[in-house]
């Protein structure tokens, strides 16, 4: 099968993110049929050709997939497809969504309460030039590492060393998942206005207002998340669940 058809021209690559384009167009192969269960994903070069994208864009599209419970990485041997419809729980690296997300309530929300007490005056210049750069920031990759640096600092603003070490244990699958929300949920605009309102409330060392902007920001993480994959998961034919083809 030839990716660059007129589906993958209907994405519009050049029009749309490029990661963007790819994964969704190897996602609608998937859950077609075009790719079975247990067959194998061409190679990332191949990819790379067929898309006229580098290989770092296939990458990204390819660790999306595997996210979503689509495909899986067998070392030496590619990437395979195992499932036709995402899995309701996400993996992220090392981590679940639902691993992160249960342990960022108890440690996120805590953690930007006390940050609101707590803070130096560096930890709020910091956080606010992260805030404008964020809400600067065209390009998605720079956008997720201002991101992570902008929950690292909260958590280091805590003045709990305990805090800012989880949430560096974490920071690759908070990146990972970050990135997914941001091509198939459009997170970045309200995740700005969110990272606003928790810079203003740490900001006025109001630490029941810090605590609940850092609840409302999971929460809709959360939602969006499971807007994803649900969406994802609907959009597969009825009559592929029972293998009809």
């Amino acid at each position: 099968m030839n990716l660059s058809d007129s589906r993958a021209a209907g994405h519009g690559i050049r029009r749309v993110g490029a990661m963007e384009a790819v994964l969704e167009t190897l996602r609608d192969a998937i859950e077609r049929g075009e790719y079975s269960v247990g067959d194998k994903l061409p190679a990332e070069a191949g990819l790379s050709k067929e898309f006229e994208v580098s290989r770092s864009v296939v990458r990204e599209a390819l660790r999306a997939l595997q996210a979503l419970g689509l495909t899986a990485s067998k070392t030496g041997k590619g990437t395979f497809v195992v499932s036709n419809r995402p899995v309701e729980n996400p993996v992220f690296g090392h981590y679940s969504a639902r691993d992160l997300l249960e342990a960022r309530r108890h440690v996120e929300v805590p953690a930007a309460g006390y940050a609101a007490r707590r803070h130096a005056s560096d930890h709020l210049d910091t956080l606010t030039e992260l805030v404008e750069r964020m809400e600067q920031e065209t390009d998605n990759t720079a956008w997720v590492a201002l991101d992570s640096l902008f929950h690292i600092t909260i958590a280091q603003a805590s003045g709990n060393p305990v805090f800012a070490k989880v949430i560096e244990e974490i920071r690759d699958a908070l990146a990972r998942q970050s990135t997914l929300l941001n091509q198939l949920g459009d997170r970045r605009p309200a995740s700005n206005v969110e990272h606003r309102l928790l810079l203003e409330a740490i900001g006025g060392r109001d630490e029941i207002a810090a605590a609940e902007a850092m609840t409302h920001h999971l929460t809709h993480v959360e939602s969006t998340l499971s807007n994803i994959v649900g969406a994802a998961a609907t959009a597969v034919p009825a009559a592929d669940e029972n293998g009809d083809s």
